[in-house]
């Protein structure tokens, strides 16, 4: 007998050293495998052929560890038996507990008595007994699945949730767990019973079959079934196939192909019905991009319906406009060069399609030099663009800007930019409208326009305590001639104009290239911030713009039309991550009454957290701010105990005083169960699209799948 016996190697070459010319391994172990042995006694009995162990037995070959109290193996017929708090681990981390364990010598065969699993994701399995085969299948008779936790003060409570079933087989080679006459009990109480279940067991991450259906209705729609399936093709590429049946409509075909290539990936969607009065209708969502080698790479983006409200009556993602876009982009050093072709399909009742521009190709180039010998970079930026409508102005335009900028820090910390550039446009245009009182254009035109600029701005930085306080006056002034927006050139990309913090001191405030800003004028703001050691920060930042004189270029209540322009500011204040608030605004110049204010607040711990977007507009004809606007955005998040949350939101349209849509959320969830309940009504009107109240529920038993209604 020996006592402390240190890892042993339980194989042929050990065996002669414990047992002179006895061999302990059975012959059908493989002898390139060894079995390592540890435990307090170990003792061997030459004639019958049996070793057995006691007292904290580990034995492990390959990746399999199992545990126990006492130990014996029959050399003779290769059965090892192990007793007592007996665990096995195994190598796709599963981890079998029982009292009894009789095992083939290579541990794939073998019976268990009173068997008890858990699962590599956590889950819990147990059974009076089970069989193991090959060691790739266990059959387990009267069994219980569960991944709910059991109560700590009474562990014989039933969980949350479980599965029973006469019999459970589980094949770790096709990865399934499958069960016999099955019935689900809540809080210990059956309410499902099928002759069969079926689901993959925790290594599988992908699968061919069913998903969960859902079932639901609508006012509109009627009954609606969804029985999605998926077809996993390989591990780079997938479908997924989401018919639906509509009881007022009809079948709904639906779905979505996914590739993921070595070069870039591309995924295909779509859907198509022949709706109650015999209308085809369906809709397109397409994207891919691939790299064609270190410097170039395409792509495109396609999507399409057949009509305004297909998307939203059927509850597919929308937006108010679809573009479908195909591109090519090359990237090397400091140079970037990009083609592209764009399609636009409105789908506001307003939209005219005739006026709807096809844009093919739009050509960008942008390229910075080295640093030259005074440190100064010279740039170039290029554009060529073709827009044309079936009903309307068509435009071809080319561009060329060449510039330098030289940066420059002064003796007293004071930074400054100095910047100049000379660009040319060349336009053609088709029946360009200019107003009631002159014809339409149709013909070439140009303009050359060069422009100076200089940037100065100079940080005081004070440190205080665990805060560094920053205050910094700004300003610049630019200078270019007047009159480069003649009427004989149109505005494509220039409409969508706002004056704010944002661009008070950029030199061309207009987004596009088609109007520029003309004539000398000044910009000059102050900066000032806390920022705390901590993360927390403090900063405003006010400024305003002086032009040389009044230009008509920019719309009325711009804020830029007159000689001194509105009034912009910005204040952030975050003391801390449970509170962040911006407040932006743009002030009249006379009055400082609100032309614009826009706040954001988040505040509050986790525990309870509020959100509110308040943002109003004034009047601004001839841009897409043509009416005044004021809205207010605003939500809370709320933890209610440690499995249930809440969040309430709503939408208030102030300038009309009307409330535009509203929700309320309730979700519990914890480590085997997630219940979802959202209730809201929007008010939206859209010729066949009307009011509507959403009614949405979802349980979800995790490790089994999912059961969600369709809104009601």
């Amino acid at each position: 007998m020996l006592r402390s016996v240190p890892t042993l190697v339980f194989a042929i070459a050990s065996a002669a050293w414990l047992c002179g010319q006895v061999a302990i391994a059975a012959e059908p172990l493989d002898e390139d495998i060894p079995v390592l042995l540890q435990a307090d006694e170990l003792n061997h009995d030459r004639e019958l052929g049996i070793v057995s162990a006691r007292g904290n037995v580990e034995v492990s070959r390959s990746d399999r560890v199992l545990l126990a109290d006492t130990l014996t193996y029959n050399q003779k017929d290769d059965i090892l038996t192990a007793k007592g708090n007996v665990s096995i681990l195994e190598p796709t981390g599963e981890v079998i507990f029982s009292e009894y364990v009789e095992l083939s010598g290579d541990f794939k065969n073998g019976l268990v008595h009173d068997i008890r699993m858990i699962l590599s994701d956590g889950a819990r399995l147990a059974a009076n007994g089970a069989r193991r085969t090959g060691g790739i299948v266990h059959e387990m008779t009267k069994a219980v699945y569960s991944p709910c936790y059991l109560c700590p003060e009474n562990p014989t409570k039933p969980p949350l949730w479980q599965v029973k079933a006469i019999k459970v087989t589980h094949d770790k080679r096709s990865r399934d767990i499958s069960y016999e006459d099955a019935w689900l009990e809540i809080k210990g109480m059956p309410v499902a019973y099928t002759p069969f279940l079926s689901h993959p067991d925790s290594t599988v991450k992908r699968r061919t079959g069913l998903l969960v259906p859902s079932v639901g209705s609508s006012s509109d729609l009627g009954v609606v079934v969804k029985v999605p399936y998926f077809i996993n093709i390989n591990p780079w590429q997938d479908i997924t196939f989401n018919p639906m049946y509509t009881s007022n409509e009809g079948p709904v075909l639906a779905g979505e192909y996914r590739h993921r290539l070595s070069n870039g990936e591309l995924e295909i969607g779509g859907s198509f019905t022949n709706d109650s009065e015999g209308d085809n209708r369906g809709h397109i969502d397409a994207n891919g991009i691939f790299d064609v080698n270190n410097t170039w790479r395409v792509g495109f983006d396609a999507n399409r319906t057949t009509d305004d409200t297909y998307l939203r009556r059927y509850n597919f993602p929308s937006s108010s406009t679809l573009t479908s876009r195909l591109f090519a982009e090359g990237f090397r050093k400091r140079t970037y060069l990009s083609a592209d072709a764009y399609a636009f399909q409105g789908l506001q009742e307003s939209d005219d399609r005739g006026q709807t521009p096809l844009v093919l190709p739009m050509v960008n180039y942008h390229h910075v030099g080295e640093p030259d010998s005074l440190g100064g970079r010279k740039r170039l930026d290029g554009n060529i663009l073709a827009l044309t409508r079936s009903d309307g102005t068509d435009t071809q335009r080319v561009s060329v800007n060449a510039g330098w900028d030289l940066p420059y820090v002064g003796p007293m910390g004071d930074i400054y930019l100095l910047s100049a550039s000379v660009r040319g446009d060349a336009y053609h245009v088709t029946d360009l409208d200019r107003g009631d009182s002159k014809s339409d254009f149709s013909g070439f035109s140009e303009r050359l326009l060069y422009e100076v600029g200089l940037h100065w701005r100079y940080p005081f930085v004070r440190a205080q305590g665990r805060a560094v306080q920053v205050i910094e006056p700004m300003a610049s002034v630019i200078v270019s001639p007047y009159g480069g927006n003649p009427d004989t050139i149109p505005n494509e990309d220039s409409q969508d104009f706002e004056f704010d913090d944002t661009n008070l001191f950029n030199a061309n405030r207009f987004p596009g290239l088609d109007r520029v800003e003309g004539g000398p004028r000044l910009n000059y703001g102050l900066r000032w911030g806390v920022f705390g050691l901590g993360g927390g920060h403090t900063s405003f930042l006010v400024g305003q713009s002086v032009r040389a004189r009044d230009d008509d270029t920019f719309a009325d209540n711009s804020g830029l039309e007159d000689h001194f322009s509105d009034i912009v500011a910005r204040a952030k204040i975050s003391p801390g991550k449970h509170m962040d608030l911006t407040y932006r605004t743009r002030l009249d110049k006379d009055d400082f009454a609100p032309r614009r204010n826009e706040v954001s607040l988040s505040a509050g711990p986790d525990a309870l957290r509020l959100s509110t977007n308040y943002v109003f507009f004034d009047r601004q004809p001839d841009s897409e701010f043509s009416t005044s606007r004021e809205e207010i955005r605003s939500s809370v998040a709320a933890k209610l105990s440690r499995n249930w949350q809440s969040e309430g939101s709503f939408v208030y349209d102030i300038e009309q005083s009307d409330l535009r849509s509203h929700s309320l959320n309730f979700t519990y969830e914890d480590e085997c169960l997630v219940f979802n309940t959202t209730w809201g009504r929007t008010f939206y009107r859209d010729r066949d699209i009307e009011p509507a109240d959403t009614v949405f529920f979802r349980v979800n038993l995790k490790t089994l799948g999912e059961v969600s209604t369709q809104p009601l």
